[in-house]
């Protein structure tokens, strides 16, 4: 579970960091802690994450609001966290789209164990989801291995092809020319940085308006490139 990306937002520094604590202990590795709706927002704008554990009480919104705005971009499984015990509360809380409700002071076993089963159920569930992306007028059918951009046909050779998927699943997120590398090309094929810049270049051409000031696969300087969605 290492893979699972999951962030936290509570306004209390000493909740957040035993939540990650708790969570880093379990296996956990990609763990992102913020303290208001605002940290979170600029997480969500670079990362797409399997999982949220939020607080209601947030010092510029409410975690309501926020698992609101998470719902009309994502279905990973939402947490609320917090201090709000009625039963109101907890009806308002599934209301606004939260898979558990776990009040505060609470057991760490318990919430690393809840955890670990919606994360499991939810990475299952997506494994078995047709693989398909659409950013825009670009769409990829993995299954079909088909790429339309607003509604016709471009063809791929297979790296392009391969190259175009890993940026789908990875949008917002710089990948850098190792991770292209090894996702791509693998340990087994000798490739030099020239390599990777001229398939860049051909899928530009297949994807771009003006391959030469790209919207979409952006080069982010001493790091890699990004798939702007």
């Amino acid at each position: 579970m290492d893979y699972a990306k999951i962030l936290v937002v509570d306004d209390e520094q000493a909740i957040g960091d035993m939540v990650d604590i708790i969570l880093r202990k379990e296996g956990f590795s990609q763990i992102d802690v913020g303290a208001s709706c605002e940290e979170a927002g600029n997480f969500m704008r670079n990362k797409e994450y399997d999982l949220f554990i939020l607080d209601i009480m947030l010092p510029d919104g409410t975690g309501l609001e926020l698992a609101n705005k998470i719902r009309k971009r994502s279905d990973a499984p939402i947490f609320f966290l917090t201090a709000k015990s009625s039963d109101a509360d907890i009806l308002r809380g599934f209301m606004h789209g939260a898979d558990d409700y776990i009040t505060k002071p609470f057991n760490p076993m318990e919430l690393a164990a809840r955890v670990k089963v919606q994360i499991t159920r939810y990475l299952a569930s997506n494994e078995k989801k047709k693989h398909e992306y659409t950013y825009g007028s670009i769409h990829l059918d993995v299954d079909a291995a088909v790429l339309t951009i607003q509604g016709v046909e471009v063809g791929l050779t297979q790296k392009q092809f391969q190259l175009l998927e890993l940026f789908c699943s990875h949008p917002n997120q710089v990948l850098s020319k190792e991770q292209l590398f090894e996702s791509v090309w693998g340990y087994d094929e000798i490739i030099d940085d020239n390599t990777i810049m001229v398939h860049i270049r051909k899928l530009r051409e297949k994807l771009e308006r003006n391959p030469s000031q790209p919207e979409y696969i952006v080069t982010v300087r001493g790091m890699g490139y990004k798939f702007n969605v």
